[in-house]
């Protein structure tokens, strides 16, 4: 029966406590995408492609 009772501990706290920590993980990435400064980075990226290899 204790292998019942971890798995509906396990399963509340991922209900809970799991689901808020995704959603904080979610908006901090969002967030990290949108921050001041960011678009120079994302305007190299998208460009990167577009630059000569030079390498020999």
């Amino acid at each position: 029966m204790t292998g019942h009772l971890n798995y509906e501990a396990l399963r509340h706290f991922a209900d809970s406590w799991g689901l808020l920590f995704m959603t904080l993980v979610f908006l901090a990435l969002v967030g990290w995408t949108f921050r001041k400064g960011a678009s120079r980075h994302h305007d190299k990226a998208a460009n990167m492609i577009f630059e000569e290899d030079d390498h020999g």
